[in-house]
């Protein structure tokens, strides 16, 4: 099918800013990539990159043209994968944006099985606190904390019922006491988290009678990186208000500890989102599944703390 090979060279082309670097990820030589990318542009009547010897570029064109090659390669491939059934080897590209923290220390190695089990995948993962624009990025899902801004995404939830919780080393409360409550919290150093450049002020809880507390917090350290914020929580430099996801882990290995555990931290679920239903592939289905299966082993907080 050449009109299919000449779209993947397009769109390889595309995310690489380069020809040869496309024809060697296809394995194919470079005067058989320009040929195809000559073809495809002499059939559609459109010029789709600017050429110089020294860069390529997309041109007006060729942007309009890539999100509907991108959507139609993708409908193409979910409808081979449908011809072999749901128990068919998944094969192809798998593209995820996922949180930095939560990326290293729980997804990485989930992938890892996810992609032993089925050896024809391929995985692209971008990790970064900052949220994805699952509408420009290259990328077919995101997990996403919290629940999505907009409306118009597809989110499908993996962990609805986890929570944020106040965590601290040991080394740290030997030198600085226990805090019994979190209106104690403005005695002690806030290790505090920067999200598309908001920085929290204050930390929201529920306490144990269910009134709802916001505490104010500060702190000498700042990071727009969630596993930053960890390091330096394992370090004994503060306390961090963390997904429990990310620091259920610390707390089982005793290197971090749950400070204040009758009160409740803000709900922190954890979703897969799409920007469309359409871009929901086999293989998105059976990741959906093994994460929430991963998850759920590890359940909300308040199935382990007291």
């Amino acid at each position: 099918m050449k009109a299919l090979a000449d779209l993947r060279l397009f769109l390889s082309t595309a995310e690489l800013g380069s020809l040869s670097a496309a024809a060697r990820a296809l394995d194919t030589s470079p005067a058989v990539a320009s040929a195809a990318l000559k073809r495809l542009e002499a059939e559609l009547e459109a010029q789709l990159f600017v050429r110089s010897t020294r860069s390529l570029r997309l041109t007006l064109e060729g942007e309009r043209f890539l999100q509907h090659a991108r959507e139609a390669l993708r409908s193409l491939d979910e409808g081979r994968e449908a011809l072999r059934g749901d128990r068919a080897e998944l094969r192809g590209e798998l593209r995820i944006s996922a949180p930095s923290d939560f990326g290293r220390q729980r997804l990485r190695p989930w992938l890892d099985t996810f992609l032993q089990q089925h050896p024809r995948l391929q995985l692209r993962l971008q990790l970064s606190d900052r949220l994805a624009d699952v509408y420009r990025q290259p990328v077919d899902v995101a997990l996403r904390y919290g629940e999505p801004p907009d409306s118009s995404l597809i989110a499908l939830p993996l962990a609805p019922d986890n929570r944020r919780v106040l965590c601290a080393s040991p080394d740290y409360l030997a030198r600085t006491g226990t805090p019994k409550s979190p209106a104690e919290l403005s005695e002690h150093n806030c290790l505090r988290f920067l999200l598309s450049d908001e920085l929290r002020t204050h930390w929201r809880f529920t306490a144990p009678d269910g009134r709802v507390c916001n505490v104010g917090i500060h702190g000498d350290r700042v990071s727009d990186d969630g596993n930053v914020v960890r390091g330096w929580a394992l370090d004994g430099l503060g306390i961090a208000y963390k997904s429990w996801l990310d620091v259920s882990a610390d707390v089982a290995a005793k290197r971090l500890v749950v400070l204040c555990p009758t009160w409740r931290g803000d709900l922190a679920p954890l979703h897969l989102v799409s920007p469309d239903r359409r871009l929901l592939s086999p293989a998105v289905h059976r990741l959906r599944a093994f994460l929430e299966e991963r998850c759920a082993a590890i359940g909300p907080p308040e199935r382990t703390l007291p």
